[in-house]
Parts: C-alpha cells; structure tokens; sequence
C-alpha cells in the first residue's frame, strides 16, 4: 500500500525539495504551507495534494490532516519542516518577535504533532520527523532565539521518543547544517528588522555577522538533507538523530567526544570569538 506523508514549510527550499522526492520514491504527500499555490499540485495531481496549513493555528493543522487521509487513506509520516529564523542581539530583541519564533518553531511542532499523533495511534503507528538544526546540541552567537527554540525542539523529541515508543510511534530528529542557497525568509527577516543592533554591541554584532558570512565549513547540500529526512522517515530502528553536513559533524564531535574545556575551544574558534577577544584586548 502507498504510504502517505504530511510535510510542512513546502512553498520553498527544503520543503519543497522533500515533497518532490517523498513523491519521485513512491509516496503520496500532503504538501503544505501558509499560502498555497498549485506548483507542486500541479506537478503531480494524483500524489500530491497542496493545502493550507499554519503551524500556529490548530484548526488549520486539523483540516490538512484530515484533508489528508480523505484524500489518500492514512498518514504514515509527519516532517516538521516548517520554521523562522532572528538574527539579533538578544538584549535588543523585542519579546513579541521572540514569541514568534517560539509560536512557529516550538509550539508548531507541538501543534502539528498533537493533532497526527490520534490518526497515527489509530491505524497502528507511524513516523515523525522533526527538522531542527545543529544549533539544536550547539550554539551560535546572534540566533539566541532560534538556538534556544532548536534546543526545545530536540528536548521535546528525545522525550516523546521514549513515550511514543509505546505507541508504535517512531521519532527522529533531523539536524543539518548550514544551507548557503537558503534565504532567511520573509517572515524571519521582518522579525530581524524589529531588533535594531545597540550602539554598545556594534563593533560585536558587525565580527559576528561577518564570522557567519566567513563561515569556515562547505556548505550542507541541499539533497543530502532531503535524502536523509526521508531515510529517517523510513528507518524502523528507535535511532533518534541524523546529523547532516561537513560543520554538524564537527559540532557534534566537539559536543559528544571531547572534554568541556575543548568543546569550548573549538567553538569559540568556529564562530570568531576567539579573533574577538584578540581585537578586544
């Protein structure tokens, strides 16, 4: 029987690119996105079904779902693809934008997986997927909102994976790293605008951002991302996490295998503060 994956965050990049593979591998998907608009649909209208869907709006969530299964007979898969990203001096950054990111990134998450979880206990299991980022484990200067909402994200999926478990429900998380071709989009520029930079942290704020544009690593291909998604999607083993990219593989090995006084070190290198403190002196 064809499987059937519910993806959202599909009007660009990512998203759209796993809709298309989900589809080119053999399964239906339920594509969607805050504004709908027939691309993908009209691609291939028998496999897939573009709907509206905004994470932070259960109604929505619950009448793409059930469109869904109406549609195609089931849920097996759920990608939490879907997030915005700040960057801002947190000091600076107002609580309502931080609300933002926490009402898509986290609590979207919540919302869509709260709403899948009934249909797949129903029909005797299924799969999850949460697209974090490897600032989920680690952490970067000027994303401290979106670092901060990633590390929930991956608190509450190692949880649920134990609890879930019991349900014949699987959850993976998905941690890629940098994707230069992937624009801040609309929404997580416009918050970026509401945080204007204090003159205190200028000469910071202006290393930083330039340490982010001279970012030491490849950059993550795209594919590699949604080739590993849908491995996650369709690996039965109770594995949690799927790391993808040259500068997430040294996170993690800095994160998990050395000493805290190391993990230190090679971050601070990464990420420019060691050049910092030496022009700060």
């Amino acid at each position: 029987m064809t499987k059937t994956v519910l993806i959202t965050g599909c009007s660009s990049g990512v998203g759209k690119s796993t809709a298309r593979h989900f589809v080119a591998q053999g399964w239906n998907v339920v594509a969607t996105m805050r504004t709908p608009h027939p691309e993908l649909a009209d691609e291939r209208p028998e496999r897939i079904l573009v709907q509206p869907l905004d994470v932070s709006d259960p109604e929505s969530i619950d009448i793409a779902i059930d469109a869904g299964i109406r549609r195609f007979g089931g849920l097996d898969a759920v990608v939490n693809n879907a997030g915005v990203t700040m960057v801002s001096i947190f000091e600076a950054t107002p609580p309502d934008a931080a609300r933002r990111i926490f009402e898509t990134n986290l609590f979207g998450v919540m919302n869509v997986t709260r709403a899948a979880l009934p249909k797949m206990r129903a029909q005797g299991g299924g799969t999850i997927v949460n697209v974090t980022s490897g600032v989920g484990f680690v952490a970067v200067p000027l994303l401290s909102l979106y670092v901060a909402s990633k590390h929930a994200v991956e608190g509450l999926s190692e949880s649920l994976s134990y609890e879930l478990e019991s349900q014949n429900i699987r959850i993976k998380l998905v941690e890629p790293g940098a994707i230069r071709t992937t624009n801040f989009s609309a929404s997580g520029m416009a918050l970026s605008q509401e945080a204007p930079v204090p003159q205190e942290y200028r000469a910071y704020f202006d290393h930083a951002l330039q340490s982010m544009i001279n970012y030491p690593f490849e950059s993550t291909d795209e594919h590699a991302v949604v080739e590993t998604i849908y491995r996650a999607a369709n690996d039965p083993s109770l594995r949690l996490r799927y790391i993808v990219g040259p500068d997430i593989e040294e996170y993690a090995r800095l994160r998990w295998s050395t000493s805290e006084e190391d993990y230190a070190a090679g971050m601070s290198r990464i990420t420019g503060q060691v050049a910092w403190r030496a022009m700060a002196k």
